[in-house]
């Protein structure tokens, strides 16, 4: 039993069964909880949806839920926002932001955009609503290559906000697109040199990567792919395999479900971004786990904290995930 126990200084101790607790209120909301392949396993465990961001948002879109409760980063609410602009969005911590989104604020954004007129804006799906709103067409991991595949091949592109999947979406599709420099700061530590070493000392391990990496640590993926079609590769692979995990440890959780007889081993990051040590930890997402289990119960307790956007960054952010969904 997973308890909560409160304290203020006017009410006394009181003690409540978390689980039990939070089924009850999304019963008397009539909401839905949404949770990242990057949470802790008990909010997976109590999720109504698990996945890639985008596509919970447009699974609680599709739902005739009033309230959605997204266990993530504060951009993916944005999105759900955008996706659901008269549902009530909710996010367990409000300060649970993105490394890659914060990468792009919205005014240094236009104003690259502004000084490249030529360009078509391409941005990955990890951006804040107002940055999507300046961009003409979203992109996820798993179809990044296939919407930049779509456009004229004379068209001059900007592609942000991650300069490392923008550089491995370049290296598959052969266009020379103009790259913001972005970054997610756990996807960019990932040590090549450990990983090497683990791959030695596991003979036959599949290293499943994801395209957020630097190039050379992508080089040694045996699998490159979103989080959802690195789960794929594990549903799909072996019972008995053995696979190095070069993304956000969460995905974890989900993998194990897909394969309970593998063996899964996470690649270390460097430390301090050197190949000088490495760190079985640092490749925690911080900000995803600011999520827990008691702040998904008070948020759902107390409807707050609540995700608001203007009605016309709604209007104009929907555009380019339309477009998108238009490609496939």
């Amino acid at each position: 039993m997973i308890l909560l126990t409160p304290n203020t200084k006017n009410s006394r101790t009181s003690e409540v069964d978390l689980v039990p607790a939070i089924q009850k209120l999304k019963r008397e909301m009539n909401a839905i909880i949404l949770a990242h392949y990057y949470q802790v396993d008990e909010i997976q465990d109590v999720a109504d949806f698990i996945g890639d961001s985008l596509d919970l948002s447009r699974k609680a879109a599709d739902t005739d839920a009033d309230v959605i409760v997204f266990c993530g980063v504060h951009f993916m609410a944005e999105t759900a926002k955008v996706l659901s602009p008269h549902k009530t969005v909710l996010l367990p911590d409000l300060a649970a932001g993105c490394s890659l989104a914060e990468s792009a604020p919205p005014e240094a954004f236009k104003a690259f955009v502004d000084a490249h007129p030529n360009h078509l804006v391409v941005n990955y799906v990890n951006t804040s609503a107002a940055v999507k709103a300046l961009t003409d067409y979203c992109v996820t991991s798993s179809n990044a290559v296939q919407v930049i595949n779509s456009l004229p091949p004379e068209q001059e592109i900007i592609f942000g906000p991650d300069k490392y999947l923008g550089d491995w979406v370049r290296r598959e599709t052969g266009r020379d697109m103009l790259l913001w420099e972005g970054s997610c700061e756990v996807h960019e530590i990932f040590s090549e040199q450990a990983i090497s070493e683990m791959m030695q000392e596991n003979p036959g391990a599949k290293v499943l990567v994801h395209p957020e990496c630097p190039g050379p640590v992508r080089d040694l993926g045996d699998v490159v792919g979103s989080t959802k079609r690195l789960l794929e590769a594990v549903a799909n692979g072996p019972e008995d395999a053995t696979y190095i995990v070069v993304t956000e440890p969460g995905i974890i959780h989900k993998m194990k479900e897909a394969a309970p007889k593998a063996t899964f081993l996470m690649a270390p990051a460097s430390v301090s971004g050197s190949e000088e040590g490495s760190c079985t930890t640092c490749n925690t997402c911080p900000h995803m786990k600011r999520n827990t289990l008691e702040k998904l119960y008070l948020c759902m307790k107390n409807r707050s904290p609540e995700i608001f956007l203007d009605e016309e960054i709604v209007r104009k952010a929907r555009i380019p995930i339309e477009r998108m969904i238009a490609i496939g």
